[in-house]
């Protein structure tokens, strides 16, 4: 009888492991690494009860002395679980990191931004996040919102629906700060509204159907603003001349200049926020820090408040050299930014991880060109600008380079030619289309530039101009993207020997950009990156980058700017109004083709060379970064959850 007891005590036991393993593969299968789940739905799938709530040690010692709230009088009503890649984190450290300044506001923003709903890494699922759910309505119309209940920003006030409509009634509505209503926010050129249900419940409408706009929340938008805090600077609640006084007193003229650097993060540390890591000292310190939120609404599936890293210091630094010098010394605990497309130094990042103590992540990218070659159809020269709207002319000077050259040069072999018209990896992606005018023939490119009158040379052997002048063109190039200016180098060697003479003139980024946004360049050179998601980068779109007055001109309803030609009318109403409206993902993507086709054939930008992964350092013990995503793009770093990344002791 004792020995049968034995055998059904041991049996019994067996059947608690096989079922207790059961159990644990059934709950693997109801969540995802990475995924964001509401903390009941967790439960529910997982079969679990997080039943306490834990904190940072550094927290905890200021609960002790009464600086700070409870953990549980600090999280929401229904805290957001999140999955982790490998394992449950550890407290603790500091997140190395470096960037090039101001000009580079972006680079945290894609790392650290909370928008109401969220992509997983790979771009295929939109989690709940800010919002723990959301419901579409009125035919694809109208977008209700709502909030997870007692987040709090990090100054301890609650987050609520007013914060949203302050966002959009006072700042975005406010002709003093935002002059045009930005696009992701109208469908057919017409604006959206919002509007207040109750405190934690608001609602989008359009005037027409946008199937695009979850998925362009799930960029990274943030559509909110701590009104409690930025009311004081705003003149809808203070009398102008008081915050005029006040500007001056700051060395602003106006209320809005004002307004516009208190509600900057990356100049005004105390504007309270909801981030995993609050920013402590402005981006153009030394060292931008941020720290943990104690007010942070996400947790892991044990209840562990995060983020599990208690600071991010980044680095200001001169170069992207110095960047990569400092990786491969193991300076650094993460880089993506800047060097993801560093190929020439991947030889260099991949011989010292042992010494560096760190490894090379490859991500899926969605860069299909490191650099890519935009003419301005709007060049202030009559001359230049007549040549740039000739397709002859960009097809000559397409076909004039030799990408196998710069594939070698610059890749090490490893890139692939193309216009980058989309990432292979995308459904409406057409080989034929994206190689066109990619094949290396010089000397059908000189028959084709003779063909358009180009014949004639000046004494060093250019080709001159229809008004007898030298044809002469600049490149300009951002300094803190060095592959465009290498690659373009190479591309001026190549449109010399066609008679063109050629300019590489490297700029720093923020006088980049205000030159293409004013019209003053007659071509650049910058990474197309929009070939994951081109509806939303819109790289291909009319833009400032290949046609600032066209652009304008679109964008402003013909208010101001210069009138385009029908072709590229064509182009904005489909990114605009039919593409983003339509819920089919079968017309949607019919909608693309039509966009690389029309590129394809006019080459308003040229294509070189691209990579099909981008590169990232991360240290050895940091842990939870996931081995594989889908990168570059809007959401991207920010989609790996940093807010689960840890050191491993």
């Amino acid at each position: 009888m004792k020995r049968f007891v034995k055998v059904l005590v041991l049996m019994l036991v067996c059947l608690s492991v096989i079922l207790s393993s059961i159990s644990l593969s059934y709950s693997q299968q109801k969540t995802t690494p990475g995924g964001y789940y509401n903390i009941s739905d967790y439960q529910k799938l997982t079969g679990t009860k997080i039943m306490k709530f834990n904190e940072s040690p550094l927290l905890a010692d200021l609960v002790k002395q009464g600086k700070l709230p409870s953990v549980e009088k600090r999280l929401p009503e229904e805290p957001l679980v999140v999955e982790p890649f490998e394992s449950i984190g550890e407290y603790g450290g500091v997140i190395r990191n470096a960037h090039l300044g101001m000009g580079d506001k972006g680079g945290w923003e894609r790392m650290a931004h909370e928008p109401l709903v969220y992509w997983d890494k790979d771009r295929k699922k939109i989690h709940p996040n800010v919002a723990k759910s959301w419901k579409i309505s009125d035919g694809g119309k109208t977008f209700t919102f709502y909030l997870r209940k007692g987040i709090k920003w990090s100054d301890g006030k609650p987050f609520t629906a007013d914060d949203i409509i302050f966002w959009f009634e006072d700042i975005i509505s406010n002709k003093e700060l935002f002059p045009v209503v930005p696009t992701w926010l109208t469908i057919g050129g017409k604006p959206g509204t919002v509007e207040k249900v109750d405190d934690y419940t608001v609602r989008f409408r359009f005037p027409e159907s946008y199937g695009l706009f979850i998925e362009r929340l799930a960029e990274g938008e943030e559509v909110y603003a701590p009104k409690h805090y930025l009311m004081q600077f705003h003149s809808k609640y203070v009398s102008k001349d008081k915050l005029e006084e006040l500007a001056k007193k700051e060395g602003f003229n106006f209320w809005y200049q004002l307004f516009t650097q208190k509600s900057n993060w990356a100049a005004n540390p105390d504007l309270p926020e909801i981030r995993a890591w609050k920013t402590t000292t402005p981006l153009s310190s030394n060292y931008h820090i941020a720290e943990r939120n104690p007010y942070y609404w996400k947790i892991d599936p044990a209840g562990n408040q995060l983020p599990y890293i208690d600071r991010w210091r980044r680095e200001l630094v001169s170069s992207i050299d110095v960047m990569i010098m400092k990786a491969a010394a193991g300076e650094l605990d993460y880089q993506h930014r800047h060097i993801w497309n560093q190929y020439p130094s991947y030889t260099l990042l991949m011989e010292n991880r042992a010494k560096g103590d760190y490894r090379v992540l490859k991500y899926v990218s969605c860069e299909t060109n490191t650099a890519g070659i935009y003419f301005n159809q709007t060049c202030k020269d009559p001359v230049l600008r007549s040549l740039f709207r000739n397709k002859i002319f960009r097809r000559a000077l397409s076909i004039g380079i030799n990408r196998n050259d710069i594939n070698s040069l610059m890749f090490m072999g490893l890139g692939k030619a193309s216009q980058g018209l989309l990432s292979e990896i995308h459904p409406a992606y057409v080989e034929r289309v994206d190689k066109a005018y990619t094949e290396y023939d010089p000397v059908k490119a000189n028959r084709m530039l003779d063909s358009i009158g180009l014949k004639k040379r000046d004494k060093d052997g250019y080709r001159l101009r229809p008004d007898g002048k030298t044809l002469a063109v600049t490149i300009m190039a951002s300094t803190h993207h060095p592959p465009c200016i290498d690659i373009m180098e190479l591309v001026a060697k190549y449109w010399e020997d066609l008679g063109v003479k050629t300019d590489v003139r490297p700029v720093e980024r923020s006088l980049f950009d205000t030159r293409r946004d004013a019209n003053e360049f007659e071509i650049l050179t910058f990474s197309i990156s929009d070939g994951i998601n081109p509806l939303i980068d819109q790289y291909h779109g009319p833009r400032t980058y290949w046609c600032p007055l066209w652009y304008e001109w679109l964008n402003t309803g013909g208010k101001s700017g210069e009138e385009p030609p029908k072709e590229i009318k064509r182009l904005w109403d489909i990114y605009q109004k039919e593409a983003i409206a339509t819920v089919s993902e079968s017309q949607r993507n019919a909608f693309i083709r039509e966009i690389m086709r029309l590129h394809s054939e006019n080459l308003w930008i040229i294509g070189t060379v691209g990579m099909p992964w981008m590169m990232a350092v991360v240290k050895n013990n940091l842990r939870n970064v996931p081995e594989e995503a889908a990168v570059w793009w809007p959401a991207s770093p920010g989609v790996t959850r940093p807010e689960q990344f840890f050191f491993k002791k």
